[in-house]
């Protein structure tokens, strides 16, 4: 009889699996919506229609809003640990995109911005899966004396106690 022992599913090695290990670890379709709902504003920015023209200070933040949106994007991406913050800005200027940028890119940048900053809030690092690090090598682990023998005592200490097996 022939005794078969589970093995875990193969790990994906490779290029691959470093990508998935990077972009899991960071708001990454969060950070691609933002980005995504950035540049749709800017380039409803350039649309050919008489009715889209700013003049003054909303013509620059017409251009302000969307590229700080990208920004954020990108720095979601960067750095992780900032994605509450980039996440509130997202947010706050999709919400701003309305009057700024052409309805906020006639609403579909807008909702890009919203969605994925509210994506980027709610992310949170796999808290189950240990970090990737060089394997380092491992201390021994302090064994349990086996007898009296094997305690050493310093000056002034007492010596344990007996448990009840001991006492017989």
């Amino acid at each position: 009889m022939s005794a078969k022992r589970h093995q875990a599913a193969p790990t994906v090695r490779g290029s691959r699996g470093r990508w998935r290990r990077w972009r899991r670890g960071r708001p990454f379709t969060a950070a691609v919506l933002i980005a995504l709902g950035g540049a749709e504003m800017l380039v409803t920015l350039r649309a050919p229609l008489g009715v889209l023209l700013h003049v003054g200070p909303q013509g620059l933040a017409a251009y302000l809003v969307p590229t700080i949106l990208v920004l954020c994007g990108v720095l979601l991406i960067t750095t992780p640990q900032q994605r509450v913050f980039y996440s509130l800005v997202s947010m706050v200027l999709g919400l701003v995109s309305w009057l700024t940028s052409n309805l906020g890119g006639f609403v579909i940048g807008m909702l890009l911005a919203l969605l994925g900053g509210a994506l980027a809030f709610a992310w949170t690092p796999d808290k189950d899966r240990p970090p990737v690090v060089a394997a380092e090598p491992e201390a021994p682990e302090p064994r349990e004396p086996e007898n009296d023998a094997d305690t050493v005592l310093l000056p002034g200490m007492q010596t344990p106690d007996p448990t009840p097996a001991e006492r017989g």
